[in-house]
């Protein structure tokens, strides 16, 4: 594939990897940053310590804090800012970015607010339909990407030809793999409530509980995601792949995963500031818990691990409290009441 000129906002660890995977490919990579200490270190040292320690970066990318000069000319455009900032950097972007650029982003999670998915963020702020929009996703950390592990993961568009343009940008053969699919929906919702399982997951372990525990957390919490996918429209094969189930196994069983570590510092007894101080960096499943409570109810799904995370979170239950509460739930069916009708 010819080289072409990529622009990255943000620099943070997903960033910055991505942008290495996109410079070993032959690309051209400009990251915007608002930290003029870190665009010095990334043209300088090619390091961004604070996000991926002593890591040595490609030298096909430099980095600026001036956003009109980052886009001019970008034959593509990533973005990849905490979800909270995401309507802020596009608006900012916008009247910089040509209106031919492929517009990809990697960022899991929710407007809290409007409870809006970063693709419809995107399209609103940008003036381009949805449809144009190719999101990122998949098990995948960064201090893995970074040193060159294998890796797989999917693009996402409702426009074949957007999703297999980022798939060409992003794929090769010693240790990137890109899968591509058509639901956009499925995907966003996947990668964003990931998160929410992850930090249960990290309850249990800092309970100091064992692998059957965790095993069942990530199951039912599999369930729960797949429930409120299937109200919103998404496809239910999107949570048996590299988006949902690979995400999910990913995010809830590591020590790179910043939610795991967060649910474990919770298990141990720690309240949600402190744990926050203590990552130092953005938390996703915090925020994206807060949002999927709005959405469950909107839509009248059932989640319960998500209820119970958001009363450890933010109404000072206990998380022995919240485990009892889903250990003693009413019996139930683990497949839906109608597949045991069809059998009778």
């Amino acid at each position: 594939m010819a080289s072409k000129s990529v622009t990255v906002l943000v620099a943070g660890s997903w960033g910055t990897a991505l942008a290495c995977v996109l410079a070993d490919n032959g690309h051209r990579v400009t990251m915007w940053t608002r930290n003029e200490a870190q665009a010095r270190e990334i043209n300088e040292e090619k390091r961004n310590s604070k996000y991926l320690s002593d890591n040595r970066l490609p030298e096909g990318i430099s980095a600026t804090t001036d956003m009109p000069s980052a886009l001019a000319g970008a034959d593509a455009v990533l973005f990849v800012p905490p979800s909270s900032a995401m309507r802020e950097i596009a608006k900012a972007a916008a009247p910089h970015i040509k209106r031919d650029a492929l517009v990809i982003h990697a960022t899991k999670g929710f407007e809290s607010e409007s409870l809006k998915r970063m693709s419809d963020v995107l399209a609103e702020e940008l003036g381009r339909p949805a449809d144009e929009i190719v999101v990122l996703s998949g098990p995948s950390h960064a201090e893995e990407v970074i040193i060159r592990h294998p890796t797989t993961v999917v693009v996402a568009s409702t426009s074949i030809a957007c999703a297999e343009a980022a798939q060409d940008l992003f794929m090769n053969d010693a240790y990137f793999r890109v899968y591509t699919n058509p639901d956009l929906i499925g995907v966003e919702l996947a990668g964003a409530l990931k998160n929410i399982i992850a930090l249960g997951a990290g309850v249990s372990d800092g309970l100091g509980f064992g692998d059957n525990a965790k095993a069942a957390l990530i199951t039912r919490g599999l369930a729960e995601i797949a429930r409120l996918g299937a109200a919103m429209g998404a496809n239910a094969l999107t949570f048996a792949g590299l988006a949902g189930v690979g995400d999910l196994i990913g995010t809830a069983t590591s020590r790179h995963s910043r939610n795991w570590r967060a649910g474990s510092l919770l298990g141990q007894g720690l309240g949600l500031e402190e744990v926050l101080q203590r990552i130092g960096m953005v938390v996703e499943g915090v925020r994206t818990t807060q949002a999927t409570k709005k959405l469950a109810a909107r839509y009248q799904v059932e989640m319960p691990i998500t209820s119970e995370l958001y009363k450890v979170l933010f109404d000072g239950k206990t998380t022995t409290e919240a485990i009892g509460a889903l250990m003693g739930r009413v019996r139930t069916h683990e497949i839906e009441r109608p597949a045991f009708e069809l059998d009778r």
